[in-house]
């Protein structure tokens, strides 16, 4: 059975960004982007909502045609390898997004990889996921979508980077109404990094 892995980056404080959707305000570092590479190595399928999969294909194809059109990069050349690895596996992979509103033309340029899912049959398409032969599927970012897909039981492991600041509010990892039991199976400071890695497979998860 292939996983599903979901990977976050989380503050102290339990939000995955700040008030309104503010990401800047998130203890991000080289370590995520490392271990989001380290993550996709291990995947074939990227699961994301829409408002994610939006910030994704505005960024990576243009990290694909140039990886100095990163700030990390601008900022840190050295770490153009990174980003234009992470640029390469996002086009490649397989990208499922769970959207009621987007159309293939906003898949673009990644429509040939790419399938839109309605949110009504997002659990029967993680199901077959899941079932096919293949490897990881990985989640960044979109909360409300694995938020739901934890609670019906569809996410093997949650990776939680935590980062050393507290946002003060914002966006939730966890919503009000998901209940889950999880199982550490990995913790460890990122090489290099303020990141603090804790992996945790999810108990009863439902077989394939």
């Amino acid at each position: 059975m292939r996983k599903v892995v979901v990977t976050n980056l989380v503050s102290l404080d339990g939000y995955v960004a700040g008030p309104g959707g503010d990401l800047s305000v998130m203890p991000i570092d080289h370590g995520f982007d490392r271990y989001n590479l380290e993550r996709l190595r291990t995947a074939d399928t990227i699961l994301m909502g829409a408002r994610s999969f939006g910030g994704v294909i505005g960024f990576w194809p243009e990290v694909l045609e140039d990886p100095s059109f990163s700030p990390a990069v601008q900022m840190d050349p050295s770490t153009a390898p990174i980003h234009a690895e992470i640029a390469t596996r996002n086009h490649e992979a397989r990208k499922v997004v769970i959207s009621d509103s987007l159309t293939p033309a906003d898949a673009e340029p990644w429509a040939d990889s790419t399938t839109i899912v309605p949110r009504a049959e997002a659990h029967d398409t993680v199901r077959q996921l899941r079932a096919d032969d293949g490897a990881d599927i990985i989640v960044f970012g979109s909360p409300t979508v694995w938020n739901d897909l934890l609670q019906a039981g569809l996410v093997d492991e949650v990776h939680l980077l935590v980062g050393p600041a507290v946002v003060g509010g914002g966006v939730a990892a966890f919503r009000e109404g998901t209940a889950a039991r999880l199982r550490l199976i990995d913790h460890r400071r990122l090489d290099g990094s303020a990141l603090v890695l804790l992996s945790y497979a999810v108990e009863g998860a439902e077989p394939d």
